[in-house]
C-alpha cells in the first residue's frame, strides 16, 4: 500500500487539535485515537506527527525534520558525487590508454611470440 501524503498545514492542525483538547481525555493516546478519527488518519500516523512536532520543538531527543531534510539532501549530493567520480576515473583511464606511444600489450605480447624466445644466441646441438 502506498503512503498517503497529508499536507503540512493538515498535519500541523492535527498536532495542534491534540494538544489543545489533550486536557479533555485520561491520557494522550485517547486524545490522539479520537482527533485521528475525526480527521480521518490512523492513530499511529497521529501518534507519530506529534512525536515529530516534540522532536522539532526541542521537547524530546532525535533528529529534527530540519536535520532530516538536511542529511537527505547530503546523501543524495554524495552520490552523485560518486557517480561523477566513477565517470571521471573512466574517462581519465580512456585518455590514458589514446595517448599512451607504446602499442597495446596484445601487439607487444604477439610480437614476442613470433620471434621465439627474443634471444639472438643460437643454441649448440
Amino acid at each position: 500500500m502506498a503512503a498517503k501524503r497529508y499536507s503540512r498545514e493538515m498535519r500541523e492542525r492535527a498536532v495542534a487539535l491534540v494538544r489543545e483538547c489533550q486536557s479533555e481525555y485520561d491520557s494522550q493516546w485517547e486524545a490522539i485515537c479520537s482527533i485521528a478519527a475525526k480527521v480521518n488518519v490512523s492513530s499511529e500516523t497521529l501518534r507519530k506527527w506529534l512525536r515529530q512536532a516534540e522532536v522539532d520543538a526541542g521537547q524530546r531527543p532525535g533528529v529534527s525534520s530540519e536535520e532530516s531534510a538536511e542529511l537527505k539532501r547530503l546523501h543524495r549530493e554524495n552520490a552523485e558525487l560518486r557517480r561523477s567520480n566513477e565517470i571521471l576515473k573512466a574517462a581519465s583511464a580512456f585518455f590514458a590508454r589514446e595517448l599512451d606511444p607504446r602499442p597495446p600489450r596484445s601487439q607487444r605480447s604477439s610480437r614476442n611470440t613470433r620471434t621465439g624466445s627474443g634471444s639472438s644466441r643460437s643454441v649448440p646441438c
